[in-house]
Order: structure tokens, then sequence, then C-alpha cells
């Protein structure tokens, strides 16, 4: 069964080309684990905070992000959207609140976080101002295990 699950990733990661977010943490380490990849894990609020806006530009649709993720990375993300009127209550089983309490406690935005295949911090970064994609990737890379 585990090598059925393998084939059809690798089948899926072929011929989709297309960027895939994970959203939680379970499905990102079996993909880590199939493919042998660390996890880069982005908190953001991508309708609210500026930098995370402009991660999204100036790194996330890149083409060379795009490459260099599906090579190196299975991509997860805790995006908290801007929520207008009334509070809603707190979902301790939400996927993205799981994923703070283990890994973003100070709720800082944006905030990556490189883990390895079972989900061990590896490295830890906020925004940066660097004028290109490549500048963050090498400094991803830079956080391998």
């Amino acid at each position: 069964m585990k090598k059925i699950f393998v084939l059809l990733c690798l089948m899926v990661n072929v011929v989709g080309s297309a960027q895939e977010w994970n959203t939680e943490l379970e499905a990102a380490k079996r993909k880590a684990v199939a493919f042998n990849k660390n996890i880069l894990l982005v908190f953001s609020g991508s309708d609210w905070c500026i930098p995370c806006m402009e991660l999204e530009k100036k790194v996330w649709q890149t083409p060379e992000f795009k490459a260099a993720a599906q090579s190196d990375w299975v991509l997860l993300r805790a995006d908290f959207l801007e929520k207008k009127g009334d509070p809603e209550p707190v979902n301790v089983n939400d996927p993205k609140m799981i994923l703070t309490e283990k890994y973003n406690r100070d709720g800082f935005f944006p905030f990556i976080v490189t883990l390895d295949k079972y989900g061990k911090v590896i490295g830890k970064i906020g925004y940066e101002d660097f004028d290109t994609a490549d500048e963050y990737i090498f400094l991803f890379r830079k956080m391998r295990k």
C-alpha cells in the first residue's frame, strides 16, 4: 500500500507542475518522508500583512522559487486571513492553530520555519528585504540539514 501511495505521489508530482501548498502537518510529513525532502513552513496573513503580500509576489509566485520548491521542499502554509465582523471562537483543532502552537507561539508574520521530514525545526527566519527570490532560496537552502 505504501508503494502505491509513493507511486501516486510521484505521478502527481510529475504530471502536475503547479505549486502545491499543504495546510496540514501530517500530510506534509508523509510527503517529505516519501520524497526525502525538508518542509518549508510559512506563516502568513495573505490579505492583511504587507510583508506577507510582498513575499507572495517577490518569492512564492516566481518561477525560480517554484522550480526550487519542486526539487527541494514540501510546502506547508498556515495562512491567517483577516476576519471581518465579530470574532469567531478559536478552534484548537484547526490545522493552522496546531502549527502555530507548535512552531510560532509568538505569532510572528511572516515567519518561515524549515523542518526536517519528521517535523523537527532546522531553522527559522522572518521577513528579509531581499530584492530577488534567489536570495530567499539561497537562505532557505542554507538552513538544510
